[in-house]
């Protein structure tokens, strides 16, 4: 009987389905050289294992050339050499996403595409956010419960703003344009700015998301002297600055108290602050119901309830200038301390790190918040949602970094105040909605929202 032929040899390297099907299914045959000893080494490289083998036979000759790397892009046997190196694609994370393999063995990952870093987007968003605080200021001049064309009102605001000429014709409406609506919207957009550029500077101050401007109970002791004005006639000698005059000693007072009783051996803490401020807004609220329910002026205690929740009716430009100089150098200060609420905000063992007095600092920030918020709540009552609410917003299209949300939270905060002034004015027209009605209305489901988005830094698992 004759011998069964020997089987074909399995290693054949030249194969009909190319190179890389080739050396990808060469990985899964075994290579019985004929003669010659059969010398293994295996390699680990990034996403692939590469198994070099090396046949050596009585008659071949050991040079450098008789070794290479599939790497190099010549497939195994194409040389006529007998060294052979063949590369095992390892089933790997990168490979099972993409199914793809680069020719020299390496995954292809496909990577999401890349978004628009926030420092790169911060200019064209404060471009966008001044361009658009133009157009709400025509805005809020035009639209209200007496029309106003908007081609008019530019008109009319470009010939006052260069000392023109108005026609006689158009005397009526120049006084609401310049001398009712404008202030008021100015007013709106400062007291916009300024309530959302504090709250940035009272979350990173109390290291807690929820708080904003009021939570320190500032508010509240306004509260108390605008009340005691409008239904006692205290400090009646000052005549129109009697309330805004009472309602800044009263925010001045609580101030005061709340700084009192928060300190501490160690300086002011972010959880003493919260909970004085907090217990304090709860005393100075009874006394203001106390207050109301003892008047004996009922339709005083209706426009003290009016001014509780924000107002800005009566507004005149002698309201304008105190308020806006004010906001403008909190703004700027909070501005050049940017870095040092970054580092606050991460702790106050970090910012001593960093070299921050987390004590000193924090009643810096107390101070200022104090002032600002005084003064605004002089002028426009409580409006309240536009400090809680406005960083966040903020934080979403710029990033936590407190020098970037700083430049843009101000323009934020005037273009919602502008246009919730003109919600105020023109919903239940002729007659006008307080500011915290509409602040609430529209801040109320905007956070929520927020919350779902952001749950795990709102408190989120």
């Amino acid at each position: 009987m004759t011998a069964p032929s020997a089987p074909p040899q399995r290693a054949q390297l030249h194969d009909r389905r190319g190179p890389r099907e080739g050396a990808l299914a060469q990985s899964h045959v075994s290579v019985i050289p004929a003669r010659g000893a059969l010398v293994r080494s295996a390699t680990r490289r990034k996403g692939t294992s590469v198994v070099r083998q090396s046949f050596t036979s009585d008659d071949s000759t050991s040079s450098p050339s008789a070794t290479r790397s599939a790497s190099d892009g010549v497939p195994p046997g194409v040389n006529g050499s007998n060294s052979v190196e063949r590369t095992n694609p390892a089933p790997t994370a990168r490979q099972d996403l993409t199914g793809e393999v680069h020719p020299g063995g390496e995954a292809l990952e496909r990577k999401p595409p890349e978004k628009r870093p926030a420092r790169a987007r911060l200019p064209l968003l404060c471009t966008l956010f001044g361009a658009g605080l133009l157009v709400s200021v025509v805005c809020g001049v035009a639209l209200g419960p007496t029309g106003i064309p908007f081609g008019k009102t530019v008109e009319l605001l470009y010939q006052a703003l260069r000392g023109g000429v108005v026609p006689a014709e158009d005397a009526g409406i120049y006084y609401i344009i310049w001398d009712v609506r404008l202030p008021r919207v100015l007013l709106a957009a400062v007291v916009g700015a300024g309530l959302s550029t504090v709250g940035v500077a009272t979350q990173a101050m109390v290291r807690n998301a929820l708080a904003d401007p009021f939570v320190l109970g500032i508010s509240s002791g306004a509260s108390v002297g605008a009340s005691a004005v409008a239904l006692y006639g205290i400090l009646g000698a000052l005549g129109l600055y009697a309330l805004s005059t009472a309602a800044f000693l009263g925010a001045l007072a609580a101030t005061s108290l709340v700084y009192l009783v928060a300190r501490t051996s160690n300086g002011l803490t972010p959880l003493r602050l919260i909970l004085t401020g907090t217990a304090m807004s709860y005393g100075f609220s009874a006394v203001t119901t106390l207050l109301i329910f003892q008047s004996p002026k009922g339709n005083a205690a209706e426009s003290v309830m009016f001014w509780l929740l924000g107002s800005l009716g009566g507004v005149t430009w002698r309201s304008l200038p105190v308020a806006a100089v004010v906001v403008c150098c909190g703004i700027g200060y909070l501005l050049l301390s940017g870095e040092r609420l970054n580092a606050l905000a991460m702790g106050d063992e970090t910012a001593t790190t960093l070299g921050v007095d987390p004590a000193g600092f924090r009643r810096e920030l107390f101070v200022l918040a104090a002032a600002v918020t005084g003064v605004l709540v002089a002028v426009s009552g409580a409006v309240g949602f536009v400090g809680l609410m406005l960083p966040h917003l903020v934080r979403l299209l710029v990033g936590a970094d407190h020098r970037r949300v700083l430049v843009l939270a101000p323009l934020a905060g005037a273009v919602f105040l502008v246009w919730t002034d003109v919600l105020a004015r023109t919903v239940a027209a002729p007659e006008q909605l307080p500011l915290g009605v509409i602040t609430a209305a529209i801040g109320v489901p905007c956070f929520l929202l927020l919350m779902r988005r952001r749950g795990t830094t709102l408190g989120g698992r």
